[in-house]
């Protein structure tokens, strides 16, 4: 394994899923998180060490992929009362700002759309590492958070628990691991 600097991987990305994650995490009944994932997403971006500004990402996630270790309440999640799975079959990420916030962390803006709902958010990305794979394949990694009001995109659904509070928060964690193989040198 070979390892780069930041400095050297100005280039054009492509996220590989079967070694990334996207996932999230919503309070349950008040007392826990339940944790779950999108199975199926594609991704690209470019990267600009030199001119972070120049850099941009762009993800679509298969919302029926959604992923909870449960069957019933992924049945749920894609339902009307949440996510309405077969009207909207995608969620989208656009960047429409990327800066550096400090060495190895980096400032993304962009347009998460859920529902047919885009709704700015912000979140730091932060540098994890690069590697060249037994493939000849230059890999970077990237992980993120952000946490969002999931209201905000129209998913409203919600029971009263009997001793007061409600069966699922309203801010939802999402959570990402990224490793991206670099496709080429162009924008």
């Amino acid at each position: 394994m070979t390892t780069a600097t930041v400095g050297s991987l100005t280039g054009a990305y492509t996220i590989d899923p079967s070694h990334s994650q996207i996932g999230f995490g919503a309070r349950h009944a008040m007392v826990t998180k339940v944790r779950g994932q999108f199975n199926e997403f594609t991704g690209t971006g470019f990267f600009s060490a030199e001119n972070p500004a120049e850099s941009t990402i762009e993800v679509t996630i298969q919302a029926k992929s959604i992923n909870t270790n449960n069957a019933d309440r992924d049945a749920h999640l894609r339902s009307n009362d949440f996510f309405s799975m077969d009207e909207f079959p995608e969620i989208t990420f656009a960047s429409t700002a990327f800066s550096k916030a400090d060495a190895e962390t980096y400032s993304v803006t962009g347009d998460l759309t859920i529902k047919g709902i885009a709704k700015s958010i912000t979140f730091n990305l932060e540098y994890t590492g690069t590697a060249v794979d037994p493939w000849g394949n230059t890999r970077v990694g990237f992980e993120g958070k952000v946490t969002v009001n999931r209201k905000d995109w129209g998913i409203n659904f919600n029971a009263a628990l009997e001793a007061g509070g409600v069966l699922v928060g309203e801010k939802i964690s999402l959570e990402f691991e990224i490793s991206a193989i670099r496709s080429g040198d162009a924008a």
